[in-house]
């Protein structure tokens, strides 16, 4: 794997930006990031239709049998969270920090705010206001559509997620913003209603730039967003 690249100068954190991934290769380089345990931001625009599931999500779920009968490739994530349909030009990006980092925090866990605010930067820098909420509860099976953890949100729909792996020694933090909402796949896969489908947008729908053009001004929202905190709020 390449080394992380310089930090821009009002950056905090290196960061990685790749333009051509497959979901397995990028899967895999999180986990290679996780298991160093260094500070550093990785974001990567996907080449490839795959399904994505979490950790928690067992080998007999029908939608595991359903992605593999059309021949979708599945791959497992080190984080949580149910399954994601991923597709040719979504965008990609990883936040990995030690967990000494005081960055961290003891609110880890429910930090989706703070870990994601490059993502939110980037966007209304690009004139798309979007907010971290409460996710909508309306499907287990599609990670953003469940009731766990918090999404990406731009007006009244849902445009990303993200989930968490947490070792020993580092945290990972991921997310993805979709270039477009695939809905013939998602009733094939994930047996989403109309209904629900029509809760999700992306980043064709807003208008946003090319994915392989806005990825590094994404990674480097990332970086500045990550400030080292001030003495008296650090984590000992």
């Amino acid at each position: 794997m390449p080394p992380l690249s310089a930090p821009a100068p009002d950056a905090t954190l290196p960061f990685r930006v790749g333009l051509s991934l497959s979901v397995a290769a990028s899967v895999s380089a999180d986990r290679e990031l996780l298991a160093r345990g260094r500070p550093g931001v990785r974001v990567a625009v996907l080449r490839d239709r795959a399904v994505s599931i979490g950790v928690g999500v067992p080998d007999s779920s029908p939608v595991l049998a359903r992605a593999q009968a059309l021949g979708i490739p599945v791959v497992r994530r080190p984080s949580g969270g149910s399954g994601v349909l991923h597709g040719p030009g979504d965008l990609v990006w990883s936040v990995v920090l030690p967990r000494t980092d005081p960055r961290v925090g003891r609110d880890f866990v429910r930090a989706y705010g703070r870990f994601g605010a490059g993502p939110v930067a980037a966007l209304r820098a690009a004139g798309i206001d979007s907010a971290w909420t409460e996710p909508p509860g309306l499907d287990p099976g599609y990670c953003v559509l469940s009731d766990r953890g918090c999404v990406l949100r731009a007006g009244a729909a849902v445009l990303g997620g993200a989930a968490q792996q947490v070792t020993g020694r580092a945290l990972l933090h991921h997310g993805f913003l979709p270039r477009r909402v695939d809905r013939a796949t998602l009733r094939d896969v994930f047996a989403l209603p109309d209904a629900a489908i029509d809760r999700l947008i992306a980043l064709e729908d807003l208008s946003a730039r090319a994915s392989a053009a806005w990825a590094p001004e994404l990674a480097n929202a990332i970086a500045r967003s990550m400030p080292w905190p001030r003495t008296r709020d650090r984590v000992t």
